[in-house]
């Protein structure tokens, strides 16, 4: 069974540092069966985190805050607008953490759809792309698993102001763009529209995943 929390998403910001504390404490009571596996919803407040792979001229230039964080990936960004989820979760291969991070994708892949969005995955690439001469992408991920859980998960761009990316080189790729769901469908999209949408999506893909018994250590 998997819990679906909201942290305020689509109603509220949270501040990634407050968030970061939260998704530990998640974290610690999944791996030690003192919580179901869970999908944590959150939109934050404007902040650059950097995964384990960041180089340093993919950071800001004007020196803007950024947080390392213990992820995969390089820099990326989350703010207003910008859907993020955690998937706190048990996963049945401890170890696989391509094949989760396949599953999410196919679940973001078919939110977008819903919306009437083509998008694909990319070879060697995690995320979501809307496919074209300049690749765009829609949908960050990056996963971290401990103690046989994962933590971390993605961020879906809803509505945000995109030139925040304009600081950053974006998930460490110089010859891609970033973009977002109103952006490319020419209308808004709001977090509180996705919300409903990503849930029904991702559920099958994350249950799949999911181990029945958690084994700490």
């Amino acid at each position: 069974m998997l819990e679906i929390v909201s942290w305020g998403a689509g109603h509220s910001l949270l501040d990634y540092e407050t968030a970061w504390q939260m998704q530990q404490e998640l974290h610690y009571q999944v791996a030690h069966n003192l919580a179901p596996a869970s999908l944590v919803l959150v939109e934050h407040k404007p902040i650059f985190t950097a995964g384990s792979q960041t180089q340093v001229t993919d950071r800001p230039i004007d020196g803007s805050k950024v947080i390392d964080v213990d992820r995969g990936g390089r820099i990326t960004w989350h703010g207003p607008g910008q859907l993020v989820g955690y998937p706190i979760v048990p996963l049945k291969e401890r170890y696989n953490v391509v094949g989760f991070v396949r599953a999410l994708e196919s679940g973001l892949i078919a939110t977008c759809a819903e919306f009437g969005l083509r998008v694909d995955r990319i070879k060697g690439k995690s995320g979501v792309w809307v496919m074209g001469p300049t690749p765009r992408k829609v949908a960050a991920i990056g996963i971290r698993v401990a103690k046989g859980v994962s933590m971390h998960g993605f961020a879906l761009n809803c509505n945000p102001d995109l030139t925040w990316f304009d600081r950053i080189v974006p998930c460490g790729i110089p010859d891609a763009e970033v973009t977002s769901l109103s952006k490319e469908l020419d209308r808004d999209v709001s977090v509180t529209d996705v919300i409903p949408v990503i849930t029904e999506k991702l559920v099958p893909a994350i249950t799949a995943s999911i181990s029945q018994e958690i084994k700490v250590g």
